[in-house]
């Protein structure tokens, strides 16, 4: 099939591309498997269609707030180091545990979406925003939008200045969102909103399977891995005079996969942000 939809027609259609059944692909077909992997990791990893932006709503616990407001006294802490000097001794550093465990296919995480605060302007009944819609926009037509325009426009400021944006660290090998804020702030039973990228998985979504990128690519693995198996029988010959030419086979597909990753960092792949400051 032209157009494969599941993981084996993307093999099936990779092998018949090297020339099944007309020849015979000396590739394991545990080889294949753990290749598809790596394909399915380079695709989601650096490809601008592997992933998708979402957001995740997470409900804060009791837990929550105890385990981010630890002082890891007495070495109370996620993890310890200890460092051996010499001269003066060993120092021990403890780290805090003031983070939410993620799920494995998020694979970035941009911000948390601000949530009100004691701090902000905007927080409760009594805040700017509510006495500005209680007793000046009781009745259409008693602002101005102009007015209105400008009134929101400097609460707005205010509030950039009290409560700015939170400070997080997220590694996505760690499966960890640290959130270097006042846990004290938080309550039980509110949510936090996690502006984040999410790995397009290819079992919900079937097009991931018939990608250009992805059938070049996987096309190239299975070749070079072709090429790998048969280099071991360099100068064999096969009935009729045929010899095997692993050495040139998997020189080839290495440089096919070579001009597939560059065209990955110039076609697929989102160009880095620039950082100002």
């Amino acid at each position: 099939m032209a157009k494969p939809s599941s993981r084996q027609e993307l093999v099936d259609y990779c092998l018949r591309k090297l020339g099944a059944p007309v020849l015979e692909i000396n590739v394991a077909e545990e080889q294949i498997d753990d290749l598809v992997d790596d394909a399915l990791q380079l695709f989601q990893e650096r490809h601008f269609d592997g992933v998708y932006q979402t957001y995740l709503k997470y409900k804060i616990t009791q837990e929550d707030i105890d385990r981010g407001r630890a002082k890891n006294i007495d070495g109370v802490g996620v993890s310890s180091i200890s460092a051996t000097s010499s001269t003066t001794g060993t120092f021990n550093y403890y780290e805090n545990s003031n983070y939410l465990e993620i799920p494995p296919y998020v694979m970035g995480v941009n911000k948390i979406m601000k949530f009100e605060g004691s701090n902000s302007v905007s927080s409760g009944m009594f805040s700017l925003k509510y006495q500005l819609f209680l007793n000046d926009i009781h009745y259409w037509g008693s602002a101005e939008l102009l007015t209105y325009s400008m009134v929101k426009s400097y609460l707005e400021d205010i509030d950039w200045l009290l409560t700015t944006q939170k400070q997080i660290r997220y590694n996505k090998r760690q499966d960890r969102l640290y959130l270097d804020i006042d846990w004290s702030s938080l309550t039980v039973g509110s949510y936090i909103i996690i502006d984040c990228y999410r790995l397009l998985d290819p079992n919900d979504y079937s097009k991931v399977w018939n990608d250009s990128f992805l059938k070049l690519y996987l096309t190239s693995l299975v070749k070079r891995q072709w090429g790998q198996n048969l280099i071991k029988f360099q100068g064999v010959k096969l009935p009729g005079g045929i010899e095997l030419n692993g050495r040139q086979l998997f020189d080839d597909a290495q440089r096919e996969i070579d001009t597939i990753i560059e065209k990955m960092s110039t076609t697929y792949e989102l160009p880095p942000l620039d950082m100002i400051g």
